[in-house]
């Protein structure tokens, strides 16, 4: 079984969740939310390690080593997202053709046979991603919130992670959106602007981002339910 390693980019504040403290370290069930994140990554078989990509001089950082008999390695991320899965990426102790995952710190609630899924999916297509069909009605609106208009939602997805590509190939994509000054916003769109077609891999829609306040009281009881 191919096991990958996994970057955890985790130098954001998460200023929208409130709170003394940047958001992946605020309490979730009775841990902070990094540390289920991390343990949920490390105890999948399909993970050989983790690289965490945290800001300068970070206080709260717990200082693993190892979780699960698999090594957590840091690296100082950057001020925008993409820059710190690009510094993550780029020290993992992997090769340019090795694939790596990239997880959201803020996503503690991925399954286990989403991970696998998205492996045996996506790696033989060359990269991809979780996410789920849009099963709501969509509106557009104008800059005070009316409606001018319904839109379609056929071919339109949520997108998660973890995503998965080669190491080399995203990082050379995020190099290239970073020169030339084109914010990204996953990884799969960086890849998108270097040409390529990333998989979409149909995962659970529980697999929720925690972003304001009120996530965090959904994401415990969402933990509670799962294996």
């Amino acid at each position: 079984m191919d096991a990958f390693w996994c970057v955890v980019p985790a130098a954001g504040v998460g200023s929208r969740a409130g709170g003394d403290r940047p958001k992946q370290y605020q309490p979730l069930a009775g841990r902070s939310m990094l540390d289920i994140t991390l343990d949920r990554l490390a105890v999948h078989p399909r993970i050989a390690g983790i690289m965490v990509s945290l800001g300068p001089d970070d206080p709260y950082w717990p200082g693993y080593r190892s979780i699960h008999g698999k090594p957590i390695l840091t690296v100082v991320g950057g001020s925008e997202r993409s820059h710190s899965v690009l510094a993550g990426i780029e020290a993992a102790p992997v090769e340019d053709q090795d694939f790596v995952l990239v997880h959201d710190a803020a996503r503690p609630c991925v399954r286990a046979a989403d991970i696998e899924r998205l492996v045996i999916e996506a790696v033989p297509f060359g990269g991809g991603l979780l996410g789920a069909p849009l099963r709501d009605t969509l509106k557009l609106v104008d800059s005070e919130r009316r409606v001018l208009g319904t839109e379609p939602r056929e071919r339109r997805w949520r997108v998660f992670t973890p995503q998965v590509f080669r190491r080399g190939e995203l990082a050379e994509a995020l190099r290239q959106a970073h020169a030339v000054g084109k914010p990204v916003s996953d990884e799969a769109m960086a890849m998108e602007l270097a040409g390529f077609s990333p998989l979409l891999v149909e995962g659970a829609e529980d697999n929720i981002k925690v972003t304001t306040p009120a996530d965090f009281a959904l994401a415990e009881y969402l933990l509670g339910k799962l294996d």
